[in-house]
């Protein structure tokens, strides 16, 4: 029976129990409170390692002491030996000092005086204090000794390493010896016996010496055993960690079951990809088997209105991708996913900005190392959140390095050089002489300086050495293939919302938004690039006058002509007419017209299209209409045929004005916005020249060895510039720019990105971030 005065007796009991009552039994032993559990395995470790901690203190502190005593013994005997040599005035003056103190204080004359003394450690800091505290408590009748310890001392408990000094204090009588010793009590000064003789203290310091080897040989084998019981726990730490971990989960999502009325089974809602039920039902069938129930799981199909969870398939390789466009925002369910286009086009883009051989070799080597180390690498858990993104962005980084290089060999640009592989097709006739004094000499295609046919890969070598007009033509090379790109991109934007509509069903935006929006962009923009391809391939400086490279007209004056409905003036001199095709001047102005067409379809059609049908079905307001029927006012669904009330007429009006000016606009501002891949790749092609003219050119400027010496420190400053301000710089620029162009130019015209992440319960991601991604249970 219990007792006030008695604790209760105890017993120790296994508990056996079934799988399936587990957890009830548990639940009600919690609410009784009167069991305690125990893991055998690691209270048996815990004690080993308590055990073994204590026995390595003690015998460090022992340790500790005997080292401190070896000191006192070799330094006391060094102050006896400076004693018998010739510094025996000292201790007769101070006796002399003692007597005549104790003289003036009793009155009395006293015989011979016997010196007693003292001897310890104590830590160097608190050494000016103790000895301040001496002389004052004692009146100065003591005589105070010190040495330090060269080495430091390692304390015991702490593990910190101390330095000490050794010090012998001599008194006169008992009254002297008990203040002296409160004081270094007071200042945590060990002491220690020291014998007073010679003998005795060889004798000692012996003895103390082979405890000292015994010790270390006794504390090697206490840490040598330590090591081997903590390295057999840690072999299975990790699995303690994830086993936790996963148990942890594991309850975390039972507590978002919910009873049935019988209290008997748990149900819970769940999202699943379509596609695995019969993988899921097979893994619940292969948990039912293994805890030995006889009742079989049920996976239900439910149907709701809810917006399910966006989930899209990754692998290593398109993961990093995925999470650029997520960034952005998590796509709508079902609606297209730009990631996959995103592998094709954000490295193309990066590299028209990008484009040079060099910087792009060095890239592409980078993410293949990481590549290549991705194992090794992976393993290397690091909070560096720097890092993290370079790995993870791995193959990102490889891509954009290959494209520039391709780029590069478009440019033909090698760290501000070109390559001849194919050799110019340009020559030179002029002498020597006339062109080292004439630097603004030009050569003419219409002569035999030009061979007749291009280059056959990227730009001719020789636009590398022309002064006055290189810039001029890569300036109109590249502002004109930026605006081919850029209207194309934005097209296939376009498109893509036409796969949205048709999946959605969506008629109403995909005849009054997708068309006109389609139409629009073609019969302005589209058409802008088509006189650029017939400029190019009309006009050249060996046609008859008529389509010489002197008649041929400015696209960018064309376009504005066009949009304001400007006639051309007049020709130049020897030039008939201003237009590139018959008929042009008519087909603009119908483009024109057709495109401000297109916007009152776009501003009104689906709103007059709503309220036509509202009225037909004579309900003011309906409720549970979906996008399918009269379309959101994006145009594109709510992905998956949300059940929501539906808008107002006024807002539905408001939004699709919004949305009209906001394509009509933003069509012309985004083209605009694609000028960016000729600004910067005009940019980074200068700052190499920069950087070779002003930095590596002066070093192979010197001969000789110390020119070789010069040359190899100018090469190591202009590696780190190149890499620091070329490739990372101008790299994370470029990456930046290509990020806009992306989310901004491409993905607004069909992405919608409102949807949220599915979030599965996932052991791996559960370890990987190294806690319960599930959430904490309190």
């Amino acid at each position: 029976m219990g007792s006030l005065f008695r604790s209760e007796e105890m017993a120790l009991c296994q508990l056996f129990l079934q799988s399936e009552a587990a957890y009830a039994c548990v639940s009600e032993l919690g609410e009784l409170g009167l069991v305690q559990f125990r893991d055998a395995t690691f209270e048996k470790l815990e004690n080993e390692l308590r055990e073994v901690n204590q026995n390595a203190e003690a015998l460090k502190r022992n340790f500790l002491e005997l080292t401190e005593l070896k000191h006192i013994l070799r330094k006391t005997q060094v102050f006896f030996d400076e004693q018998e040599g010739g510094l025996n005035h000292t201790t007769e003056s101070m006796t002399r000092a003692l007597i005549t103190d104790e003289t003036r204080t009793t009155g009395a004359s006293m015989g011979p005086v016997q010196l007693g003394f003292v001897a310890g450690v104590i830590s160097r800091e608190k050494l000016p204090a103790f000895e301040r505290m001496l002389w004052r408590a004692c009146r100065g009748n003591v005589f105070l000794r010190q040495a330090m310890i060269e080495s430091p001392l390692e304390d015991p408990t702490s593990g910190d390493q101390v330095y000490k000094s050794v010090f012998i204090i001599f008194f006169q009588g008992d009254q002297l010896k008990t203040r002296v010793k409160k004081i270094c009590e007071g200042f945590r000064a060990t002491l220690y016996p020291c014998p007073e003789a010679p003998a005795d203290r060889r004798e000692m310091a012996m003895g103390v010496m082979t405890r000292i080897e015994d010790l270390n040989t006794v504390l090697g084998q206490t840490q040598d055993h330590r090591h081997r019981v903590l390295v057999a726990a840690a072999k299975n730490l990790k699995n303690w960690f994830v086993k936790v971990r996963k148990i942890k989960a594991i309850y975390h999502t039972l507590n978002l079951f919910n009873l049935d009325v019988t209290q008997k089974c748990l149900i819970a809602e769940c999202w699943v990809p379509l596609l695995d039920i019969e993988t899921i039902q097979l893994a619940l069938r292969r948990g039912t088997e293994r805890s030995g129930s006889s009742v079989p799981p049920i996976l239900n199909r439910m149907q709701t209105f809810e917006n399910p969870p966006t989930y899209n398939r990754t692998n290593k390789f398109t993961k990093a991708f995925q999470a650029l466009i997520d960034a952005y925002g998590v796509a709508s369910y079902r609606e297209m996913n730009p990631a996959p286009y995103t592998i094709i086009t954000f490295p193309f883009l990066f590299a028209v900005m990008f484009g040079d051989i060099g910087h792009g070799a060095i890239m592409a080597l980078f993410g293949l190392w990481m590549i290549r180390k991705e194992k090794g690498l992976a393993a290397q858990k690091t909070d560096n959140e720097i890092w993290n993104i370079f790995f993870g962005g791995r193959y990102i980084i490889f891509l954009m390095g290959v494209f520039s290089m391709y780029t590069g060999f478009i440019y033909n640009d090698i760290f501000s050089k070109s390559l001849n592989i194919f050799g110019s097709h340009w020559h030179v006739s002029y002498n020597k002489s006339t062109v080292w004094n004439n630097k603004l000499l030009q050569l003419s295609p219409k002569t035999s300086d030009y061979e007749g046919t291009p280059y056959p890969f990227g730009m001719d070598p020789i636009w590398q050495v022309a002064t006055s007009n290189k810039i001029i033509f890569q300036n109109a090379y590249k502002m004109k293939i930026s605006i081919i790109f850029g209207v194309c991109h934005m097209l296939f934007g376009v498109i893509m919302s036409w796969h949205n509509h048709t999946y959605f069903r969506n008629r109403l935006s995909l005849v009054y938004e997708f068309i006109p929006q389609l139409v629009f962009l073609i019969l302005l923009f589209f058409y802008m690039v088509l006189l650029m391809f017939i400029k190019w391939n009309r006009y050249a400086a060996t046609n008859e006058l008529r389509w010489s490279e002197a008649c041929a007209p400015s696209i960018l004056i064309t376009f504005i002509d066009m949009v304001l409905f400007n006639e051309p003036k007049k020709p130049p001199v020897g030039c008939k007419t201003v237009y590139m095709f018959w008929g042009q001047h008519f087909i603009q102005v119908v483009f024109v017209l057709g495109a401000l067409c297109c916007i009152p379809v776009m501003l009104l059609g689906k709103p007059m299209k709503i309220m036509q049908a509202r009225k037909q079905a004579n309900v003011q307001p309906i409720t549970g209409s979906s996008d399918a029927e009269i379309g959101g006012p994006a145009g594109h669904g709510n992905g998956g045929g949300g059940h929501h009330e539906e808008e107002e007429m006024s807002e539905i009006f408001i939004h699709q004005g919004i949305h009209t000016i906001e394509y009509v606009l933003g069509s012309v501002s985004h083209t605009a916005s694609y000028l960016r891949l000729w600004a910067l790749s005009l940019a980074h092609a200068q700052l190499a020249d920069v950087l070779w003219t002003m930095v590596l050119s002066i070093g192979l400027q010197k001969e000789g060895w110390l020119g070789g010496i010069f040359l190899t420190i100018v090469f190591a400053f202009w590696a780190i510039l190149t890499v620091g301000i070329l490739v990372l710089m101008e790299g994370l620029s470029a990456f930046l720019h290509t990020l806009r162009l992306h989310w901004v130019e491409f993905q607004s015209k069909f992405y919608l990105g409102q949807g949220y992440a599915f979030q599965p319960f996932a052991f791996d991601a559960i370890i990987e971030n190294g806690s319960a991604a599930s959430g904490e249970t309190d």
